[in-house]
């Protein structure tokens, strides 16, 4: 596993942290315990790659609201939740909130370490596209209105003699704005650009 990630345990038992916090850390895993959900936004850095190991019922806030939480927050870790009898339900709607597994207790150690396993590496991936799309956010900034308005249409397919109608500007225009749109995007061929603004929910940005 990456060694730079960290496991972020949250429960309120003192002998399920330590319990847990000692067999992850046997396995070469970095972990952070907390006893509470306030405690641990309260430290929380979303810099730190890794996940969240999250007890469902605790006092306080418990890990339901953690979940929402951190979703109202625009904080996209990765969630693990360790859950007693009877939490099918809830387990269902965490699922459906973005959680990477439901974990019922007591629970085969293999099973949470193949979830940890999965978490960090969808972590990762987040991260990755996460970077991705700011510098794409970024690139797409530096277009004057006229260069957003001429991708759009781009990126719709339309010729260049089409976009030069539609625009009532000449053809030579929309040759220079398309070759300053493609610098601008750093992007290489149109199939690129198509790509970028797809994945990246460019096409849906209105026009300053």
């Amino acid at each position: 596993m990456d060694n730079d990630s960290t496991i972020f345990l949250v429960d309120d038992n003192h002998n399920v942290r330590d319990a847990l916090s000692l067999f992850l850390e046997s396995t070469g895993l970095q972990v952070r315990a907390y006893p509470s959900a306030q405690a641990f936004l309260e430290h929380y850095d979303s810099l730190h790659p890794g996940c969240l190991v999250l007890d469902i019922r605790m006092p306080g806030m418990n890990g339901m609201e953690l979940q929402q939480e951190l979703i109202k927050r625009h904080i996209d870790i990765p969630i693990i939740f360790l859950s007693g009898h009877g939490d099918i339900p809830m387990s269902v709607k965490a699922l459906k909130a973005g959680a990477v597994d439901f974990i019922e207790k007591p629970f085969n150690d293999e099973v949470l370490l193949n979830c940890i396993h999965e978490a960090i590496i969808k972590d990762a991936q987040t991260r990755v596209f996460n970077a991705q799309k700011s510098k794409i956010l970024a690139n797409y900034a530096q277009l004057t209105r006229r260069e957003k308005e001429v991708m759009k249409f781009v990126i719709s397919g339309h010729s260049n003699k089409e976009i030069a109608r539609e625009l009532d500007i000449s053809h030579r225009t929309i040759d220079v704005h398309r070759a300053r749109i493609m610098e601008k995007m750093q992007a290489n061929s149109l199939p690129e650009l198509v790509s970028m603004t797809t994945m990246y929910g460019l096409q849906n940005i209105p026009r300053d």
